[in-house]
């Protein structure tokens, strides 16, 4: 049975084509983070996201079958498109200026995304059926963001106790990204990223 053969035109029509699929789940995905961010859980419908992507349902059931399918692809989206990000400020490595680099961490936790992911986490607290893929996420989310950190950071954790402030730095960020959901807490945030940038040059040398 002889290869089957595709004219010239068949390959222009079926490049196009893909690069609507492509930009179809990217709108997606970004109206779910959005809706995520702004409605909550009980707010954000497959139907609520496709509309506001500008897409018919069945065309977001068609790249993501369900609900759970569709947010956690939308957070994982948006965690992956900032770690990019956070390396993009800092091609060089950032060890001499570490408070530069607390203050991008900080950030990661200040955005839309965290709002979207916190949204996400308490849902799953919620739903079985949710649970055990943002538990999956969130612990591959966390890793990838520790080890940029301590890329950044230029941290040894060969020494004792230095992944520990590691990790504890990525805590805190936690702890102002939640204060943030609030009230403005850019003042404080700032004094404390100072402290920690202070604590982290005596901690790793």
């Amino acid at each position: 049975m002889g290869a089957v053969s595709t004219s010239p035109e068949d390959r222009v029509e079926r490049v196009p084509k893909q690069d609507r699929s492509r930009a179809t789940r990217q709108r997606l995905l970004e109206a779910a983070v959005a809706c995520l961010a702004e409605h909550g859980w009980a707010g954000s419908t497959v139907s609520v996201v496709a509309e506001r992507a500008g897409v018919s349902r069945g065309a977001a059931q068609h790249h993501f079958p369900t609900r759970e399918d569709l947010f956690t692809a939308a957070v994982e989206y948006v965690a992956e498109e900032r770690s990019t990000a956070l390396r993009a400020l800092f091609p060089q490595g950032a060890a001499g200026d570490r408070r530069a680099v607390v203050a991008a961490l900080v950030d990661l936790y200040t955005g839309p995304m965290f709002r979207a992911a916190l949204h996400l986490w308490v849902a799953a607290s919620n739903e079985e059926q949710l649970r055990p893929r943002v538990t999956e996420l969130e612990a591959r989310v966390g890793r990838e963001t520790h080890r940029i950190a301590v890329d950044l950071l230029g941290a040894d954790e060969a020494r004792p106790g230095v992944r520990e402030t590691v990790q504890g730095l990525l805590d805190m960020a936690r702890g102002l990204g939640l204060a943030n959901l609030l009230t403005d807490d850019t003042g404080r945030r700032e004094r404390v990223v100072a402290q920690w940038a202070d604590l982290l040059d005596g901690a790793l040398g």
